[in-house]
């Protein structure tokens, strides 16, 4: 199924590429905002406009009334701009990067009810009907409460919130422009905590902090001193989703995190004029008179969500749909969520170093240690968090986390130090070690329940994998030969140390085992023998000779492209290989003598022993969400940023992937000759 189209505003609605002039020297100072203005059609000039021209003002701060006030004299049109409802991590003014979206209007500010703003038109106006849009807003809100995605993401979902029960009044920042805009003051915010305590006798109440209050950047209009000692005032980064899930009533004068609190199913107490209130989801002491339509929740995120705000993709540079800004918010949430405190690495080898200190090192630098207890010390020392190499993870402390190869990988062999362009991290086991839970084994049974947005992009992901040929490396491989007519069945060779294979197999270990089943059960078939690259390298060892090999296979096909190959067989029998995997993904029906993360969920036929636990039976989408877009994290080799994995795969079909340094490239051939001491490198 197609990606959701962009709203009709970013393509046909926007001004086909007028000059508008701006009079605020942070717009000079934000990349991103001008980028987004000028592919939503506004050229920045300075100086004067004319009447065929714009000014920009940034909502209500104190320099937009200049622009304003020369956008009225020269009789130019007046655009105003603000975040969209989906910005950053941390705030603006805490070094929260740059905005993912923007609020570009024409008509008014969506904070300030004084005259109608494009947003009010839409939710006053707009069918807002149709089914297609609808369901993708319900998916919507469905994804941001299941990742805590709000304005700004830089808290801790794992904090956990008061007993449920309570009573949640949001606090906001002082003299902000919105509060302004409501005709609220710091009587109005004591006047709602009054009315939360008479309205809830006996109730605890809990007054939230906004983020820059509890960062100390900007002061709130609640003061520890100002209130009765029943109440306790919350600065602590819990997750507003949290928050609400165990609130019995909220109170807010115009938050975001009222509007949240829609969405997560409550009708706030609104004290002052929000987009949000007036539309029959709120309870208003200070109603806008000409807001009498009555909507539903997904009409509401709809407009405000999906059909009013300009999205930015950073990573094609291009405006975009709400689904991707929430993939890219996502990226850099899990990214600062997980590194934030920082890391202490062990069984990091020398030319590994680098890569886990570009994906893991944003936020602060990773320390490395020369062995895991080390490691282990030096964390819980300093606050940090331990992570090691999973082969090298024996012994670990349960909180120690380990890091692998993604599945979606590279363009080029590990074994010949391509750095990678996906990691995992498992905080419970390994997702190739079916001795133990993994977090990959949970997320598959979590994928049972995608929404069906999160299942049409894991089929799209799936679909630009079969079309660009991907595989895990991703080589550059040799034309197929001509292969003998019949049932094919395509038997990968794998290396015979690696960990998948001495954790999760059975009786049969080895590439030649491996044959021999495989015939044994299918005398009349034709076996097309595939040696694993790392072995062809000479870089790993379960090499077969050609003669070895076709005492059982008819073909050996060394070099061969595994995607082309997929698209002529039809059957994949394997130890633990991930072109099992790969095979699922195109239909291609596969049988395990091992036990491979892909084993065991209903999908394979299981030869090998399979852990009990794997009881869930999710189709080949949830499977394909769990393994590449829930589980691994990916960097984008352009950026430099965290990505979402649709971003790597556009990458590795463009060819725009790093290779190996020079560096890397001798140590690559110096591993050829030291292949029998692979431990010294590995």
């Amino acid at each position: 199924m197609d990606r959701p189209a962009p709203p009709s505003h970013l393509t046909a609605g926007a001004p086909a590429s007028r000059r508008l002039f701006f009079y605020n020297g942070g717009m000079l100072a934000q990349p991103r905002l001008r980028r987004i203005l000028a592919l939503a059609g506004y050229r920045l000039r300075l100086g004067l406009p004319g009447p065929d021209d714009w000014v920009a003002v940034w909502g209500a701060t104190p320099v937009a009334a200049r622009g304003r006030a020369v956008a009225a004299r020269r009789g130019a049109g007046l655009l105003c701009v603000e975040d969209a409802f989906l910005r950053s991590v941390r705030p603006g003014r805490r070094g929260g990067g740059a905005p993912l979206g923007l609020m570009l209007d024409t008509g008014g500010v969506h904070f300030d009810p004084a005259r109608p703003s494009a947003l009010e038109t839409l939710l006053a106006e707009h069918p807002l009907d149709d089914t297609a849009l609808l369901n993708r807003a319900r998916d919507a809100i469905v994804r941001m409460r299941r990742g805590h995605l709000s304005k700004y993401t830089g808290f801790d979902p794992d904090l956990p919130a008061p007993a449920p029960g309570y009573v949640l009044v949001i606090d906001q920042t002082a003299g902000d422009a919105a509060v302004r805009a409501s005709g609220a003051n710091r009587a109005t915010f004591r006047e709602m905590l009054a009315v939360a305590q008479i309205e809830n006798p006996g109730a605890p109440i809990i007054v939230k902090a906004h983020p820059e209050t509890a960062a100390g950047a900007r002061a709130g209009y609640y003061q520890r001193g100002d209130t009765d000692p029943r109440v306790t005032h919350l600065s602590d980064p819990v997750s507003p989703w949290a928050l609400l899930e165990g609130a019995v009533a909220v109170y807010t004068v115009s938050s975001q995190m009222g509007f949240e609190a829609i969405l997560a199913g409550h009708r706030p107490r609104v004290f002052g004029q929000p987009f949000y209130s007036g539309w029959g989801l709120t309870q208003d002491e200070a109603p806008v008179p000409r807001r009498t339509r009555r909507l539903t929740r997904a009409q509401l995120f709809a407009a405000a969500m999906i059909l009013a705000p300009t999205w930015y993709d950073p990573y094609r540079d291009r405006l975009c749909t709400l689904e991707d800004a929430l993939a890219t918010l996502e990226a850099e949430t899990r990214a600062w969520r997980d590194d934030r405190r920082g890391w202490v690495a062990a069984g990091m080898r020398l030319w590994k170093r680098p890569t886990i200190q570009r994906v893991f090192g944003q936020e602060r630098p990773v320390r490395f240690a020369p062995d895991l207890a080390t490691a282990e010390a030096r964390a819980q020392a300093e606050g940090r968090r331990a992570m090691v190499w999973a082969g090298k993870g024996g012994g670990a402390r349960p909180d120690t986390v380990r890091v692998e190869d993604g599945i979606l990988r590279s363009a080029g062999l590990g074994a010949a130090l391509v750095p990678p362009l996906s990691l995992v991290c498992d905080d419970l086991g390994i997702y190739y070690d079916p001795t133990r839970e993994s977090r990959l084994e949970r997320l598959v049974a979590e994928a049972c329940s995608l929404p069906e947005t999160e299942r049409r992009r894991a089929e799209r992901l799936i679909a630009t994998v079969i079309r660009a040929g991907l595989s895990k490396y991703t080589p550059a491989s040799a034309p197929l030969p001509e292969l003998p007519e019949g049932r094919r069945i395509l038997v990968p060779g794998q290396v015979e140390d690696d960990a998948s294979i001495r954790l999760g197999c059975g009786a049969e270990r080895t590439n030649r085992a491996l044959l021999e089943r495989c015939r044994a059960e299918n005398p009349d078939a034709v076996l097309l023998y595939k040696p694993h690259p790392d072995v062809e390298a000479g870089l790993r060892p379960g090499a077969l000779t050609e003669a070895e090999a076709r005492t059982h296979a008819d073909t050996v096909l060394a070099g061969a492209d595994p995607a082309a190959l997929l698209a002529r067989v039809d059957a994949v029998w394997t130890l633990t290989s991930t072109l099992g995997f790969e095979a699922l993904l195109r239909g291609v029906p596969v049988t395990c003598l091992g036990t491979p993360f892909y084993a065991g969920w209903g999908l394979t036929a299981d030869l090998g022993p399979v852990p009990a636990r794997r009881a869930a039976r999710p189709d080949i989408l949830a499977l394909a969400h769990a393994v590449l877009i829930a589980y691994p994290r990916y960097r984008d080799p352009v950026t430099g940023r965290p990505c979402p994995a649709e971003v790597v795969a556009d990458r590795l079909a463009a060819g725009e992937v790093p290779g190996p340094g020079p560096g890397n490239r001798v140590l690559s051939k110096l591993q050829g000759l030291l292949a029998s001491r692979a431990h010294l490198w590995r």
